[in-house]
């Protein structure tokens, strides 16, 4: 948990690095797989960095998404916000910092109906 947290932690500089030595590109969409838990149902979505996309009751706000060069390991990392209308007043976003493609276990939304993961930035 501290190892995703100290991961978690460095990438919030993304943007401001993005152009530096460390080799993050920024980028201006984000492609996204999102599942239906209930309808078994794979959405690839394409969200533009700084505009709504929507998958069911979610709606999803992508404020950065930084990739690897392509002469380096293919990566993304995505920062975003995701609310549910669905969820009560006080908790209506259910998830807010970095995915990344390659680890996806590390931070996700943790949801009983939808999954959202990052599979590149654009």
């Amino acid at each position: 948990m501290k190892a995703a947290l100290a991961l978690a932690a460095t990438l919030l500089a993304l943007p401001a690095i993005a152009q530096d030595q460390e080799g993050w590109v920024p980028a201006r969409s984000a492609h996204l797989q999102a599942l239906d838990k209930v309808t078994a149902r794979i959405t690839v979505l394409d969200a533009p960095v700084g505009q709504e996309a929507r998958f069911g009751t979610l709606s999803i706000r992508v404020a950065a998404c930084n990739a690897r060069p392509p002469d380096e390991v293919p990566d993304a990392a995505a920062f975003m916000e995701i609310a549910d209308s669905r969820a009560a007043r006080g908790a209506a976003v259910v998830f807010r910092g970095w995915m990344f493609a390659n680890a996806p276990g590390v931070n996700m939304l943790e949801h009983p109906v939808y999954d959202i993961r990052v599979l590149e930035c654009r």
